[in-house]
């Protein structure tokens, strides 16, 4: 499965495959979305349902967000899975982007009511892949905790 999802994955991240720039980085940002939603080992609907809102907010179709979340079901990645994506980020969004991306993850991680340490770690390691300062990491997860309140 998880052959199946990379393939999937450099299908739709090739610019031939992909048709724009746009359509990839909506792509690496659903997988970054759906593997956070996973790293606490438990899947939400809460966190889902986020996601999905999220990424249709986003312009992905219907038949992609469906397939998309299909395969990111299976045991998705290795700790380098990250870098086709966070790359590709890394290439096209401005620093003001990638604050937006990581309080959006912020968002997913807390869509359940809490923050588990796994999710804390994934994004901050996304955080550093991306190359978002520290205090912006800090910022935007008290943002999203203190909307809560």
């Amino acid at each position: 499965m998880l052959r199946k999802l990379q393939q999937f994955f450099s299908e739709q991240m090739t610019p031939q495959a992909a048709g724009d720039t746009d359509h990839r980085l909506r792509l690496a940002t659903a997988a970054l979305l759906i593997e956070l939603s996973k790293a606490d080992f438990e899947q939400d609907s809460a966190e889902r349902d986020a996601i999905q809102r999220l990424l249709q907010r986003d312009g992905l179709s219907d038949d992609e967000l469906n397939e998309l979340l299909e395969l990111a079901e299976q045991q998705f990645a290795e700790d380098n899975a990250y870098h086709p994506y966070t790359s590709l980020i890394n290439e096209h969004y401005s620093p003001e982007q990638k604050v937006e991306l990581i309080e959006t993850l912020w968002q997913v991680a807390l869509a359940d009511g809490e923050i588990s340490k796994y999710e804390d770690h994934l994004i901050r390691k996304i955080s550093e892949l991306i190359y978002v300062p520290h205090r912006e990491f800090i910022r935007t997860k008290l943002k999203v905790t203190d909307q809560l309140s």
